[in-house]
C-alpha cells in the first residue's frame, strides 16, 4: 500500500483528500505539526507528497528544498496561488507537478496514481531515518541534521544504519563487525572502537552530543 503524505493546513480540504485518497486505497497521514514538518515526514516515510505553499510557520517552499536535501520522493504542490510565477518557483524548487485549487478530486487522484505509478514501477522507495531531528537518507549515504549534510565514512554510515534500525535495542560488538565484514574490510574490535569514535566526533562537531551509548561489554545503543 502506498502512503500518502498530506502538507495542508486547511483540515477540511485535508480530510477531503484524505477521504478520497483511502477510497483509492492509500494510506494517508495529515501534517499535524507545521512547525516540525520533517520528523512527521520520516516517521511517516511517504511514497509521494502533497504540499500546499501557504502553511503556518514555513511555507510550503522552505519544505520542499527541506525534503529534497534528504529524499527524491514524488512531490506535487496543491495551491491557489498558480500564477506562472509559483509554478516555476516550485519547479524549481524540486516539486514534480503542480495542480491549482480547486480541484477536481478524481483529477487528482489521477495524477497521484500516475505519478505512484511512473516512480515505482520502476524504483523501490528509499528509507529515510530518522533521530532527534538528524536524518539518515539510505538512498545516498548522508546524514543530514539542521540543514548540514554530515559527511560519513562508508563504515561509519553502515554502523549508523543499523545501530539506527534498531533504536531502543543494543546491538552488539559482533554484529556490527559483521555488518562491516561485509565491505570486504577486515574489521577487528580495534578497528571498530576507531570507527565508533570517529563517528561519534563527526556527530558531537554537528552539535549531535551522546547520541550513541556505550553499553560497556555489550555494545551500542541509539536510545529512544
Amino acid at each position: 500500500m502506498y502512503r500518502l503524505l498530506i502538507v495542508e493546513d486547511d483540515k477540511g480540504i485535508a480530510e477531503a483528500i484524505k477521504n478520497q485518497a483511502e477510497m483509492w486505497e492509500l494510506q494517508v497521514h495529515c501534517i499535524e505539526n507545521f512547525r516540525n514538518v520533517m520528523t512527521e515526514f520520516a516517521e511517516f516515510d511517504p511514497h509521494i507528497i502533497l504540499l500546499d505553499i501557504a502553511l503556518p510557520f514555513f511555507n510550503g517552499y522552505h519544505w520542499c528544498s527541506e525534503i529534497r536535501k534528504v529524499s527524491k520522493v514524488p512531490i506535487i504542490f496543491i495551491s491557489s496561488a498558480s500564477d506562472n510565477m509559483n509554478m516555476v518557483m516550485a519547479m524549481n524548487m524540486g516539486a514534480d507537478d503542480f495542480i491549482a485549487k480547486p480541484f477536481d478530486q478524481s483529477v487528482l487522484m489521477a495524477k497521484l496514481q500516475a505519478m505512484l505509478r511512473r516512480t515505482y514501477d520502476f524504483a523501490a522507495a528509499v528509507p529515510v531515518l530518522e533521530h532527534r531531528g538528524a536524518l539518515l537518507n539510505t538512498g545516498d549515504n548522508t546524514l543530514t541534521y539542521k540543514e548540514e549534510r554530515i559527511s560519513l565514512s562508508k563504515n561509519e554510515f553502515r554502523i549508523l544504519l543499523i545501530l539506527m534500525e534498531n533504536k531502543g535495542k543494543v546491538v552488539s560488538r559482533e554484529r556490527l563487525m559483521e555488518q562491516l565484514w561485509e565491505t570486504d574490510s577486515f574489521v577487528d574490535e580495534n578497528t571498530l572502537s576507531v570507527n565508533v569514535g570517529r563517528l561519534r566526533k563527526r556527530l558531537e562537531t554537528a552539535g549531535l552530543e551522546d547520541f550513541i551509548t556505550t553499553k560497556f561489554g555489550v555494545g551500542y545503543l541509539i536510545e529512544n
